[in-house]
Order: C-alpha cells, then structure tokens, then sequence
C-alpha cells in the first residue's frame, strides 16, 4: 500500500535539508535547485532517498511538478 506525503519546497535555499513538519502536516524541505528544468524535483527525490534510507525508484512526484506544493507516493 503506498504512502503519501505532503511536501513544500524552498527552492535556491542554502543548503539541501528536511527543515520538518509544519502546522498544516505537510514536510518542509529546502533545496539549493533552481524551479526549472524539473532540478529542484531531482534534488527532492534525492534528497529524501538518502535522508529516509529508500532507493530513488521507490519515490515518485504524484501531484504538483511545477509548483512548491507537492504530493509525494512511496
């Protein structure tokens, strides 16, 4: 049964890093990516496979590819 979560992107931040939860549920994560190209996407599912121990192919962006706003499965 897949797993969903609730992910909002800080893009161009400092550094790549899972900040938490924030009120609303949903995971805070910011990323050095610039929005374009699908960067900060790649950086996300990279990001999150190394942090939750998972491999990359088991992450997948099910809603909101081109917003900071997303909905994750695994």
């Amino acid at each position: 049964m897949p797993k969903t979560y609730k992910i909002k992107v800080l893009p161009r931040s400092s550094k790549n890093e899972i900040v938490g939860k924030m009120e609303d549920g949903s995971i805070k994560v910011k990323l050095t990516a610039a929005p374009v190209g699908g960067e900060a996407n790649k950086k996300l599912i990279a990001l999150l496979s190394k942090e939750w121990k998972i491999p990359k192919s088991k992450i997948k962006i099910v809603k909101g590819l081109r917003s900071k706003n997303k909905l994750i499965e695994i």
